[in-house]
């Protein structure tokens, strides 16, 4: 049996396995088990939230079910924010939080991904122990009955928390007032919050794709598709604007040229601000494989340095964690802020990236320069299976051919996803010309050699 979890816990297509009810229920019962036994000391209590899918109230009412039979109460906050989720079980003390999204994905796909106590991602350990309980069957030989069973609580004040959350990341001598930003909310789990949190901070907010069906998460709009943000920034003469991706944690910009911003562009102009301010713990940002080659001249040019690790966010919190840095992400958009919170914040993110206009009085696009993008290509190839890169010669003999023809003047990187059946063939390089070519021509052996 493959493993259930990835990188970001388990997911999948909705009510086909793992993503089923059967299988929401196992893991609900797994996870309440093992938190009862790290945490001796009752009352024990799981958060759940979710964002806004409509296979969501399947899996979530699963959870329930598998969390109370174990004796342990739920939770329930409704769709939030993925690191709203993770502020809540901090909050409220809980055992663990368990969030029901697929982030960026479509909408017939869904995910289970679970919070420590401590806000942070569950530990490898923890997930490991969880899916033997489940694998085994062992779980189903476990069981609370009569009075031990657990109850199910709606905590109604759980948005509330978090917009005082983020506000108060804003610095007191920063105010919003007279900008007028444009939100994407990408009809997900930032629909009720974001706009809330940017006008009570002063701004003037238009918010567009904030009206969820069930259906319409990231469909054409969100942080991967930024057409519709941008021609809203130029209709209305906007100062920015903000993509957040269906599960709120991740940010892309769109500059008041229409522009979009990166979030290797974010991770730089976020990271000259912390360092002028004193606060770029050991002068240090860390970023994926994936970051653009601008990203490190950039860093190298404001004299910061520069760690890389691999993709996945959890990747970079565990290299910023081992190295001691407060500010890391991805080239996606996903960016952790140590000194705010544990996990990965779109709105965070945002509000820091309005902060830094505010302090230097520069638009968007004049920060932006900081950055200069090398021509990049990604090209995401469907496949079927997963074999082993090293292992595929044809294909690897095109990679040396490509690496040999860049030179020092750009780079390879192909990799499979960890959330989705598809490999992603990435050429950096001199021109447009040189990485289209490359990239089409190592997409087009990746299909011959996997299929």
């Amino acid at each position: 049996m493959a493993r259930l979890f990835g990188t970001d816990g388990v997911r999948g297509v909705a009510n086909v396995y793992p993503m089923t009810a059967e299988m929401a229920l196992e893991l609900g019962r797994a996870a309440a088990y093992v938190c009862k036994r790290h945490k001796k000391i009752g009352p024990h209590r799981i958060v759940i939230g979710k964002d806004t899918r409509v296979s969501g109230y399947m899996l979530e009412t699963a959870l329930t079910a598998g969390i109370t039979s174990m004796g342990v109460d739920v939770l329930l906050v409704g769709p939030m924010p993925t690191p709203g989720i993770a502020f809540i079980t901090q909050s409220m003390r809980a055992d663990a939080g368990m969030v029901i999204s697929a982030s960026h994905n479509p909408f017939q796909d869904n995910g289970i991904k679970i919070f420590s106590r401590d806000g942070f991602k569950l530990p490898d350990a923890e997930e490991d122990e969880i899916e033997r309980l489940i694998t085994s069957g062992e779980i189903k030989d476990i069981r609370s009955t009569a009075h031990d069973i657990g109850k199910a609580h709606r905590i109604d004040d759980a948005v509330g928390r978090y917009i005082v959350f983020c506000k108060n990341t804003v610095p007191e001598d920063v105010s919003l007032d007279g900008l007028k930003v444009v939100l994407d909310c990408a009809n997900g789990a930032t629909y009720r919050v974001a706009p809330i949190i940017f006008w009570e901070l002063g701004a003037e907010v238009t918010a567009i794709h904030c009206e969820p069906d069930g259906t319409n998460i990231n469909a054409n709009c969100g942080s991967q598709h930024t057409q519709d943000l941008s021609a809203k920034v130029r209709e209305l003469k906007a100062d920015v604007g903000l993509a957040f991706d269906g599960d709120g944690d991740r940010l892309i910009a769109v500059d008041e040229n229409g522009q979009e911003i990166t979030g290797d562009h974010i991770l730089t102009i976020c990271a000259k601000m912390l360092k002028e301010s004193g606060r770029l713990t050991n002068n240090l940002v860390i970023s994926t494989v994936m970051s653009n080659f601008g990203f490190g001249l950039a860093l190298k040019e404001l004299g910061i340095q520069h760690g890389a690790a691999k993709v996945g966010d959890r990747y970079v919190l565990e290299m910023m964690q081992q190295k001691g840095a407060v500010l890391g992400g991805e080239a996606s958009g996903h960016i952790i802020l140590l000194e705010h919170h544990t996990t990965g914040d779109g709105i965070l993110s945002a509000l820091q990236l309005l902060v830094a206009m505010r302090h230097q009085n520069r638009k968007l696009s004049e920060l932006a320069t900081l950055m200069q993008m090398f021509p990049q290509k990604t090209i995401n190839v469907d496949v079927a299976k997963k074999p082993p890169l090293e292992g595929l010669a044809d294909l690897q003999a095109a990679i040396k051919a490509a690496e040999a023809e860049l030179g020092e003047k750009g780079r390879v990187l192909i990799r499979y996803s960890g959330t989705q059946s598809m490999c992603r063939v990435m050429v950096e390089g001199p021109n447009d010309e040189i990485v289209n070519r490359l990239a089409k021509g190592l997409a087009d052996q990746v299909k011959k050699s996997i299929g």
